[in-house]
């Protein structure tokens, strides 16, 4: 069997941020989420319809959230963000990989539309 490291096999190519799926079931997912540099676009925040848990593995980020707070995440911190509050990803280390383990729970996990 093998074993996975959440903290190799990065991607050579960061030109975006990277999003995947290590697990999932009928009300959890559970994400990787590997930023160099990244941060949301201006404009919009993200407002899901799960709470979500998130943690720092390696890296330094900023979360911002729309009431004007702003919380820096260093390496083991984590953060719990309740469904529906509008949040955005303000900064993430240029000068480093940041590496996030993001839980998504509560409520059934939507299925994306097939073409």
């Amino acid at each position: 069997m093998e074993i996975p490291n959440i903290l190799q096999s990065i991607p050579a190519n960061l030109d975006a941020e990277v999003v995947e799926t290590l697990a999932s079931a009928e009300h959890i997912e559970i994400e990787r989420i590997v930023s160099h540099g990244h941060s949301s676009p201006p404009e919009g925040w993200y407002d899901q319809p799960r709470d979500e848990w998130v943690i720092v593995l390696q890296g330094h980020a900023v979360i911002g959230f729309e009431q004007g707070e702003d919380v820096e995440l260093k390496v083991g911190n984590y953060l719990n963000i309740p469904a529906h509050r509008r949040h955005k990803v303000r900064w993430t280390d240029p000068a480093q990989v940041t590496i996030w383990l993001a839980i998504h729970y509560g409520g059934a996990i939507p299925i994306p539309a097939t073409p």
